[in-house]
């Protein structure tokens, strides 16, 4: 055995024992996914709108699916699994313990408006929640830039809370403060968040979400108009405030203080860190295309249920047992069909699992790489890979000690065309990761990561582990005199005439 193939062995053990040492000592663990941890699963179903005035289409659900795996990304949760079934949206939040937010970040359309306010008003109209006449909101006279003087001659503090279906741009409107604590009559505008360029969250004396605009008519222009119509107070802005508007409820009515603002802008509103971050992400990566039904309700087709641990955990429980009596299995085979050689395979195996593990366990820390069943299935099949590499080195030297070639020269010079096979067929399973990983989303992509990792793992641990072993094995006197031990046959019982090779 050469020195340096004995260098190789050292390394890769010591590097497999040392990186795996080393990741247990920081506390590296692999993450788990929805199906093996537990966490949220929202099923969202478009609202049936008979008034939209252009039909669902394929590509407003392709977008929602972005904008929500976006705003998932934004939120820091493990492998999420966002995927279009029909005209459907399955979301999958792994690890994720309140449903009630999961829904909130998915689902919201996020409409951001920014509208002059008229007056304050008491969280129920004057005359009772149950007025029998209500007083109507006039029409608005709007002037070029889309805003209209408050209404007049009314007794406003009996309108009553404007409907989701009446919350139109260029309408008066009541909406509630997302407290309930008030509620506010808005003036019309023509600003939404499609004037948005970013927002973000920051702490100064308090949290707050902090907002840029587009320049131009588009954003910064706009809101300057709005802003000056408040500062000084107006008949279009008799309080001096601008609402912010999300959804239909009033996030933040700060007063103006100037009359431009340069396109940025900050919205407060005792917000705590959670709520600051939330209103800023869906803000960020902008409003659904599309309105989606409550999942909250009952009589909803959208839906929301919570994987428990338990769940996962029995799936994981059930994954671990079925693996260790595979790999029983697995090893009582390669042992009786190849004895020592199927010793040395199933270590091989375990040299190129460990630094799977490792490398798992790290991207999982790191990146957020969440195991999933997907990505077990595709540890199985990298499984089966790896084995397969190791079949067909012992057969290449089954065929070789049958042409009458000596046991000792057969072990190492076998080993060159085994593993030019060994390489093209390892990579091409890479190949099929690669294009897989790219093309699809979610655990999807994990049964892809997983085995494009144990394809590279196979080759690492074939050249490195396996080809010094058998190097090895050839410098013992004892295993050439008994072939059997290492699952091959003698000469003579491979060349039962006695012919030898040429």
């Amino acid at each position: 055995m050469s020195r340096r193939s004995l260098v190789s062995l050292a390394l890769i053990v010591a590097a497999a024992a040392g990186l795996l040492a080393a990741s247990l000592a920081v506390g590296n663990r692999p993450l788990l996914g929805l199906d093996l941890k537990g966490g949220v699963e929202v099923v969202l179903v478009p609202v049936d709108d008979p008034d939209r005035p252009v039909a669902i289409t394929e590509g407003d659900l392709d977008v929602a699916v972005n904008i929500i795996r976006d705003r998932i990304d934004g939120l820091g949760v493990a492998e999420p699994d966002v995927t279009r079934q029909g005209n459907r949206v399955v979301v999958q939040l792994p690890g994720i313990s309140d449903q009630q937010r999961a829904i909130d970040i998915v689902g919201q359309t996020a409409e951001l408006r920014f509208r002059p306010v008229c007056t304050l008003l008491d969280p129920v109209p004057a005359s009772g929640e149950e007025a029998e006449s209500p007083p109507e909101l006039p029409v608005p006279a709007l002037d070029d830039r889309g805003l209209a003087p408050c209404p007049t001659g009314i007794d406003v503090s009996a309108l009553p809370t404007t409907s989701s279906s009446d919350d139109l741009l260029d309408r008066f409107v009541v909406l509630p403060h997302k407290d309930g604590s008030r509620r506010y009559l808005l003036g019309p505008s023509s600003l939404t968040g499609a004037g948005l360029s970013g927002a973000d969250s920051r702490f100064t004396n308090e949290y707050v979400v902090e907002f840029n605009l587009k320049g131009g008519d588009e954003g910064a222009d706009k809101f300057d108009e709005i802003a000056a119509a408040c500062n000084p107070p107006s008949d279009f802005c008799r309080t001096a405030q601008i609402a912010i508007v999300v959804d239909g409820t009033v996030e933040s009515a700060p007063v103006v203080n100037e009359a431009r603002f340069g396109g940025s802008g900050i919205i407060s509103g005792n917000f705590s860190e959670e709520e600051a971050e939330d209103l800023a992400l869906v803000l960020r990566y902008g409003a659904l295309p599309i309105e989606f039904q409550d999942p909250t309700d009952p009589q909803s087709d959208s839906t929301s249920r919570a994987v428990s641990a338990t769940i996962g955990g029995d799936s994981l429980r059930a994954g671990i047992i079925a693996g260790i009596v595979g790999l029983a299995l697995v090893f009582l085979y390669m042992v009786g069909m190849y004895r020592l050689l199927g010793v040395v395979a199933m270590l091989s195996l375990g040299v190129s699992a460990t630094l799977l593990w490792v490398i798992v366990a790290w991207l999982g820390e790191t990146q957020d790489l969440a195991l999933t069943l997907a990505g077990v299935t595709g540890l199985i099949v990298a499984i089966g890979v790896s084995l397969d590499s190791n079949v067909v080195y012992f057969e290449h030297l089954k065929e070789d000690v049958a042409t009458g070639r000596m046991l000792r020269s057969s072990l190492e010079q076998s080993f060159s065309a085994a593993f030019q096979t060994i390489f093209r067929a390892n990579f091409a399973s890479l190949i099929a990761a690669v294009i897989l990983y790219w093309l699809s989303a979610g655990s999807v992509r994990g049964f892809a990561l997983m085995l494009g990792l144990a394809s590279v793992l196979d080759l690492v641990a074939t050249y490195f582990f396996l080809r010094p072993c058998a190097q090895l094995m050839a410098r013992s006197p004892s295993l050439m005199a008994h072939p059997h031990r290492l699952g091959l046959p003698t000469r003579e019982e491979a060349m039962p005439g006695g012919v030898e090779a040429s």
